[in-house]
């Protein structure tokens, strides 16, 4: 019966050969490669094979190849082939080579083509900084400009570390803030009086502004979650019918902790005074403004004034 598919000995493997210079009276030779016996050799002397083993024609161990009986040069031929050192002399058929084949971690970088390693064939989250060169980013000459369709990479924090691009317009768009919660209110009810030598609370009833709905009853109150650094700031104009000491107070939590004072030496028309803070507020802390004066009678707080107001916006 024929035999099918490929013939190894003769389509993929042959084997190596080792041919002898004949030393006259000499029986010991050295081999090309060591073998465990002469079993691994075939040897063969004027293209006759020889008979393997003690007593026979030769025996074999290491590299020594020892002969029964010496040959004369000239005359005699000897080669050997070892039959446990077969070398490859064509190549495997396309596709019959297979994962059980490979040695692990047996390919180098030099069976790999250039660019040959496409983003498919590297796993989600396998790269990490120990494979990134720091010079890739931090080697490279500083930007002084970027054009509106350059893209910046961003690494977003609540989706472990996810690297996320956007635009400049983006990125500006979500820099810096907006200064809330912000305030301010003015006075359109009608003057109000303060009696001479007391310190009365100011009130501003008409709301210009409020972001966050944390002005109501004459007063600012922090929201939750709001607490920082806050600029807060009122004016306040009085009828200049006396002449004498006016005060403005801002109160944190019903206590005093700014204050300005105006001390007029004049009894004509009327004057503006104002103050202004920055005060560190916890979520709760609440801001008011009152005054003070001593011009011996009662004095009027003006309203439907551009100088009369109370505001305030958090710090960014």
């Amino acid at each position: 019966m024929a035999y099918l598919g490929n013939a190894p000995a003769r389509s993929f493997i042959s084997f190596e050969r080792q041919v002898f210079t004949i030393v006259n009276s000499q029986t010991a030779y050295t081999l090309s490669h060591s073998v465990a016996n002469e079993n691994d050799i075939r040897l063969v002397v004027n293209n006759v094979v020889q008979e393997p083993g003690s007593g026979k024609a030769y025996t074999a161990s290491g590299t020594t190849l020892t002969l029964s009986a010496a040959l004369v040069n000239g005359t005699d031929e000897m080669y050997c082939v070892f039959l446990g050192r077969a070398i490859g002399t064509v190549n495997a058929p396309a596709g019959s080579v297979g994962t059980s084949q490979l040695i692990d971690l047996n390919v180098t970088t030099g069976k790999i083509a250039a660019d040959a390693i496409t983003n498919a064939k590297i796993a989600d989250d396998a790269i990490s900084d120990e494979q990134l060169d720091p010079t890739v980013i931090t080697g490279q000459t500083a930007e002084t400009s970027i054009a509106t369709d350059d893209l910046i990479l961003l690494s977003d924090t609540s989706a472990s570390g996810a690297l996320k691009k956007m635009t400049r317009a983006n990125f500006v768009s979500g820099v810096g803030g907006t200064n809330t919660p912000n305030f301010e209110a003015s006075k359109s009810d009608s003057n109000q009086t303060i009696a001479n030598n007391s310190t009365t609370k100011v009130t501003f009833n008409n709301e210009v502004f409020d972001s966050d709905s944390a002005y109501a009853s004459n007063k600012f109150t922090v929201p939750s979650g709001e607490g920082g650094k806050y600029f807060i700031y009122s004016a306040i104009e009085w009828n200049n019918d006396d002449r004498g000491i006016r005060v403005i107070y801002l109160y944190k939590n019903g206590s005093n902790v700014k204050k300005i004072f105006n001390q007029d030496g004049h009894d004509q028309g009327s004057q503006m005074a104002s103050c202004g803070a920055l005060l560190n507020l916890s979520a709760g802390d609440y801001i008011e403004v009152y005054c003070y004066q001593s011009t011996a009678d009662p004095e009027n707080i003006l309203a439907n004034s551009d100088g009369t107001y109370f505001g305030g916006f958090k710090l960014i």
